[in-house]
């Protein structure tokens, strides 16, 4: 196998901040998903779904999740991810 080699994949995202105003959160972390403009975010009433190149992919979610639960914890709160990956597309 050759792990260098570039692979398209897909991940459905689904925040749920433990916080009773949830939305504005939500769409923050869906707005920094954006923003690096190197994904594609197509974005559901329950779901989120991010396209793009594996380590591309992994390397966003590794931050922008940690930055979630960052903001999180200096609010006295904590969130839920749940993700479903598939690949290669």
């Amino acid at each position: 196998m050759n792990y260098n080699a570039p692979m398209e994949i897909g991940v459905e995202i689904s925040l749920y901040p433990l916080a009773e105003h949830f939305a504005p959160e939500i769409h923050d972390f869906i707005a920094r998903l954006t923003a690096t403009g190197e994904l594609k975010v197509v974005s559901g009433s329950l779901s989120t779904q991010v396209f793009g190149e594996y380590e591309r992919v992994f390397e966003v979610l590794r931050r922008e999740l940690r930055a979630t639960f960052e903001s999180r914890e200096s609010q006295g709160g904590k969130a839920a991810f749940v993700l479903k990956v598939l690949g290669p597309l």
